[in-house]
């Protein structure tokens, strides 16, 4: 029976929880059962975005990941994996950590939308002042 053990990582970005596993593999990544690329429906730019930890550290093609997302956006959801990919690869080697810091990638972003208050149209949008 082949090994099955892999490194878990845990990313989350405003309404998006990303978790991946890396297994040794060849360099495929798997989201939510499908191929990455027809799940974020061939956009390059997402798709470059989400191999930037792996590319990094030069693992491309030592890794393979599967990642499991839930809730947000595609943007929201491509940050939240790839501080999950800079997670799992953390813990793979203590030299990979200092690389995957230094360029920020195990840094989760904590903005999310502010909420709308009452009396305002939006968060923060006023009606039109009106002198007279």
């Amino acid at each position: 029976m082949p090994d099955k053990s892999y490194f878990y990582g845990l990313g989350r970005r405003k309404s998006a929880t990303a978790t991946a596993r890396l297994y040794a593999g060849k360099g495929e990544i798997t989201v939510n059962g499908q191929e990455a690329s027809k799940y974020f429906d061939d956009n390059k730019a997402l798709l470059a975005e989400l191999t930037d930890p792996l590319a990094l550290v030069g693992k491309q093609s030592d890794f393979d990941v599967t990642l499991l997302i839930k809730g947000g956006g595609t943007s929201g959801q491509v940050d939240a994996a790839k501080l999950a990919i800079a997670k799992a690869l953390s813990t793979v080697n203590d030299d990979l950590k200092g690389a995957l810091s230094k360029a920020g990638f195990l840094r989760r972003d904590s903005r999310v939308t502010e909420r709308k208050k009452y009396g305002l149209k939006g968060a923060r949008k006023r009606e039109q002042f009106s002198k007279r």
